[in-house]
């Protein structure tokens, strides 16, 4: 069993890994800063035969990174811990440039000083395939894609895995970069389409889709990427990128069309109309890529990665059921009460 550093592991993503590998055994040491995304409800139901501990802090504080460093003996670190919202980097990129950028610079050093003589240690570092900016109407992200941002988040990510990359080539560091697609699932923080669109439907208020509704993501389940990401670190080879998919294309209008028919059958509105009736389109938002898809071959041939959910409608009634059972959770996250 491994002892793992996860930065980040109140967030969505990294709650579900940290709930994956605990359950397999491994002591997991989680540092998170506990800004808006990330909340200790994320790990209340953590078990397993592993153990976690939350250590409140920034990956931008050296003192407190290294420090940890000194206290574990840790056979890799993951991280997760990103400020990753688009509409947020366009109005405060400073923050962005601050944690995902700096940041890292952080971790990478004090990856560097543990590593010395540790043959199988690792840095995980997880990233996005809005790093590779915007496609057409055809073609898909593969490891190879040229870096192409076009946002301040996505340009502040970017430039964190050029940093793991260079740590790697110039340093020997043993670094395995990870890229996905949307994520969903439960545990999303409601700022992001999915859990947005539920908690305003079930609060009876207009649902917001930007544009014409056209832009097109590709759909990963949180826990298929988690299991995506357990296989590059465990079966990884340093120095190389991995891209996780759905394989699940929609535009955003059908994800909020496909969240409305759950919604009408499992918590129907009092008025008797459907949910769809409050579709709202909105201003774009600036910079909106039109586009992004990913080929996960090379994962499937060099890992064995495999999706569990079949579908992205399996895995949205899963997620639509989960937000309906949780309200408690919504409210404590948000601090709004989430009504029918």
């Amino acid at each position: 069993m491994m002892t793992l550093l996860v930065t980040g592991g109140c967030g969505f993503i990294g709650s579900a890994f940290v709930r994956q590998r605990v359950a397999k055994g491994d002591t997991v040491i989680v540092l998170d800063a506990m800004t808006y995304a990330g909340h200790v409800e994320n790990l209340n139901d953590v078990g397993g035969p592993g153990r976690h501990e939350l250590v409140r802090g920034n990956i931008c504080d050296a003192a407190l990174v290294a420090d940890l460093f000194r206290r574990h003996d840790f056979d890799a670190i993951i991280n997760f811990a990103a400020e990753s919202h688009v509409d947020r980097s366009i109005s405060s990129p400073g923050e962005f440039i601050e944690t995902n950028i700096r940041g890292v610079f952080v971790l990478l050093n004090a990856a560097m000083a543990h590593w010395r003589g540790r043959s199988h240690f690792r840095y995980l570092q997880v990233s996005t395939d809005e790093v590779y900016g915007s496609l057409g109407p055809t073609g898909h992200f593969v490891e190879t894609t040229p870096m192409a941002p076009t946002s301040p988040y996505s340009a502040s990510k970017a430039s964190a895995d050029l940093l793991v990359r260079a740590w790697h080539h110039t340093y020997g560091l043993p670094t395995i970069t990870t890229n996905c697609s949307n994520n969903y699932g439960p545990r999303q923080y409601p700022e992001k389409l999915i859990p947005t669109m539920i908690s305003c439907a079930l609060a009876s208020k207009p649902l917001p889709v930007y544009g014409d509704g056209g832009n097109v993501r590709d759909w990963i389940h949180v826990e298929d990427h988690c299991a995506g990401i357990a296989l590059a670190l465990e079966r990884g080879t340093p120095g190389e990128t991995y891209c996780f998919g759905g394989n699940a294309e929609r535009n955003n209008l059908q994800v909020v069309r496909a969240i409305c028919a759950e919604l009408d059958r499992l918590s129907p509105r009092n008025d008797g109309r459907p949910h769809a009736a409050a579709i709202t389109m909105v201003a774009d938002r600036l910079g909106h890529d039109r586009r992004y898809a990913i080929d996960d071959s090379y994962a499937q041939q060099q890992l064995g990665f495999t999706r569990s959910y079949a579908n992205f409608e399996e895995g949205l009634m899963q997620t639509v059921q989960w937000y309906l059972d949780n309200r408690p959770w919504c409210e404590a996250v948000t601090g709004k009460a989430v009504t029918a």
